[in-house]
């Protein structure tokens, strides 16, 4: 998470959120971060609800298709990261005949019905793409029929402050009777970070090590350490070198933290850290997600990795919260 000074901690005091499809509460970790106070939470996974309630004394679990929009505090913003396993290139793609991509019209539905100031929803980067664009072109449309100005960028998060690359959709849904249409999406903070600094080395790390033969490549760049680079760089392999069995150099970039995937580096990838190679801990896989320190984790390691990979970054989110405020709209309601 980023630092905020005392005026932006108390910004979005007095409004209140809900947090639809909220998995870790990445969302809520940076509303609440600006003051705002979440009223209404869903998850419809009860391994991840345990872990919510856990780290913010609320059980989030439903199913949001059997939530009338009745029962729904009133609320000034809604977030949802809703499913994208509908859209994703790693997916099937079935887009809106899956029923993972249906789960989009909920957000109509509620927000239709609560017409809040604001909507900050996310999704993979292929989501503008899917079907030739058309998939986007729905959402658009259904979110501008509900009373909705749409502002949507492609923001990576090793350009704000965090050590992976990881590309997602953001849409800015501004009421329109709200919207000044001066919305701008936040630059890129220019931050050298890499792997290297989010790592653990209290011993918990070796129980990822992967005994294993593996390959480096020639003339790599490991030797020259201590060089940060804006991209994963891949120095070596495990196996036949699948994407799931390719090594990355630390003072690189993480590649994207996965909820599935397969190979040996299945969800987190592979890293020659200290002349081995290894996975990453759950613990760093929070830090390349922005989660704080005293965020508490599931136990079980692949349940961790998978709803890390399927989680928001909260750095992200949170400059681009600063950007609402900045601009201005949020509070003119």
């Amino acid at each position: 998470m980023i630092d905020l000074n005392e005026e932006y901690k108390q910004a979005l005091k007095g409004k209140k959120f809900i947090d639809l499809f909220c998995g870790l509460g990445g969302f809520r970790l940076a509303l609440e971060s600006y003051g705002a106070e979440c009223v209404f939470s869903s998850d419809i996974d009860n391994h991840v609800s345990k872990v919510y309630e856990k780290n913010f004394g609320a059980n989030p679990l439903s199913d949001i298709t059997k939530v009338d929009e009745n029962e729904i505090p009133k609320h000034d913003i809604l977030c949802a990261g809703f499913p994208c396993q509908a859209f994703s290139i790693s997916g099937k793609q079935k887009g809106f005949e899956d029923t993972r991509g249906t789960l989009f019209r909920e957000v109509v539905r509620i927000a239709k019905f609560h017409q809040p100031e604001l909507l900050i929803l996310e999704n993979v980067k292929n989501l503008e793409k899917h079907d030739n664009g058309n998939t986007f072109k729905v959402i658009r449309e259904n979110i501008e029929n509900i009373g909705y100005n749409m502002y949507w960028k492609v923001l990576n998060a090793s350009n704000y402050g965090v050590p992976q690359a990881r590309e997602r959709i953001y849409m800015i849904c501004i009421r329109k009777d709200l919207d000044n249409h001066n919305y701008i999406f936040p630059k890129s903070t220019n931050q050298e970070v890499c792997v290297n600094d989010i790592l653990i080395t209290n011993g918990e790390e070796r129980k990822y090590i992967i005994n294993k033969p593996y390959k480096m490549n020639e003339n790599n760049n490991q030797m020259k350490m201590f060089k940060v680079y804006n991209k994963p760089v891949r120095v070596g392999t495990v196996n036949k070198g699948g994407q799931g069995d390719r090594i990355y150099d630390p003072f690189g970039q993480a590649i994207t933290l996965s909820a599935e995937g397969g190979g040996t580096g299945a969800k987190t990838g592979l890293y020659y850290i200290n002349n081995e190679v290894r996975k990453l801990h759950p613990r760093e896989c929070a830090r390349l997600m922005g989660f704080p320190e005293y965020y508490q984790i599931d136990e079980s390691v692949n349940q961790a990795q998978k709803q890390f990979g399927n989680s928001v970054v909260v750095n992200v989110l949170q400059y681009i919260v600063k950007s609402i405020i900045d601009e201005g709209s949020v509070n003119n309601g």
